[in-house]
This record gives structure tokens, sequence and C-alpha cells, in this order.
């Protein structure tokens, strides 16, 4: 194998993670979210934005507000999830470019200065972002349930502000008894890979 990472941690982080549906109820910490988010904040973006938003939800007064904006299928098991994020994608990120980027601080005008561009680059990589969050969350010797089964309008309304976009609510935690189903088929190398 080539990879430089030792094989116990590729299993942690991609081989035996599953997308989880039952948790324990051992608490996620503030400290241990803390960390997963300083060691994702280092994945690459572009001109190095950082349009993620993360909402921790962890009142039962918030998580029920949370609940009703759930597809049927995702609202059990975000009503017992230790602790949830909704994953959002902040379209107003470019007023931080001039400090995030400032070998090109002008960039803020430059590119971004219309909000349908702002929104399209808000959400490809703030989508970059939450893949690289919910690996911080396997990183973290946690699960994650991802889902994209939800009301967006409502989640925005509830939690969030006309300048964000929902994109993926995560369940985090400690995986409970039959968390996962079996590892479903991928393609193969040959399948995805074309050299020109």
């Amino acid at each position: 194998m080539s990879l430089a990472l030792d094989p116990a941690a590729q299993d942690l982080l991609f081989r035996d993670a599953h997308t989880a549906n039952t948790f324990t109820d051992e608490p996620v910490t503030e400290e241990q979210v803390q960390a997963i988010y300083d060691l994702v904040k280092f994945g690459p973006t572009a001109f190095n934005q950082t349009p993620l938003r993360v909402t921790l939800v962890r009142s039962p007064e918030a998580r029920e507000r949370l609940v009703q904006h759930m597809a049927e299928g995702n609202q059990a098991k975000t009503a017992s999830a230790p602790l949830v994020a909704i994953l959002a994608a902040d379209n107003e990120f470019h007023e931080e470019l001039p400090t995030l980027l400032p070998s090109f601080p002008q960039a803020k005008d430059v590119f971004f200065a219309e909000r349908p561009v702002r929104e399209s680059s808000a959400t490809l990589n703030a989508a970059l972002q939450a893949a690289y969050f919910i690996v911080g969350v396997r990183a973290a010797g946690l699960a994650a349930g991802p889902m994209t089964g939800f009301d967006a309008e409502g989640i925005r309304k509830e939690f969030l502000d006309d300048d964000h976009t929902p994109l993926i609510v995560v369940n985090i935690g400690k995986p409970g008894e039959g968390a996962s189903y079996p590892r479903s088929p991928r393609l193969a190398y040959e399948q995805v890979v074309t050299t020109v």
C-alpha cells in the first residue's frame, strides 16, 4: 500500500467507518467538537474561504424544534443522538476574505461581489468543509450520521437567517447497538478513474 497514513487510521477514518443510525447515551463534549474543528479547518477550499457554519443543537427545546423539520425516517435518530450539528453555508463568507487571504484581499470584490456567485461558491466549499467535518468526527473516535432529508427552509427560518443555507444535519456520538447497515457496494477504480 502506498499510503503514508497508518492502516489503523485508514480503517478508523474510512474502511471501518459507517454512517450511524443509533448512538449510546455517552455525551459529546464541547472539547471534542473544538478538537474536531481545530483539525478540519485546515482542509483546502477555493481562495481559503471558510463558508461552513456549524450550529450545535444541544438543548432539549432546540432538539424538539429541529426534529419537526426532519424527514419522518430521520426524526427518531435525530431526537436520540447525543449531539446534532446543522452544517450550513454562509453566503456572506466573502467579508472574511481580506483576513483569510491576505495575499489577495481584493478577491472579496473581484470575484464575489455578486450574490449568486457567492451562493454557488459557498455551497461548494461549505460542502467540502462538511466532508472534512465528518472525517474529523471519525478521527475523534465518534460516529457521524449525516442526513439531507429535512425541510431546508424550515431549518433556515428556525435556526439560521437568509444569509445561510442549511446543507446537512449530522447526528454525532458513539455508535449504539445495530448502528449501521452492512457496507453497500462502491464503484471500482476502473469505473471512476480515466487517464487522458
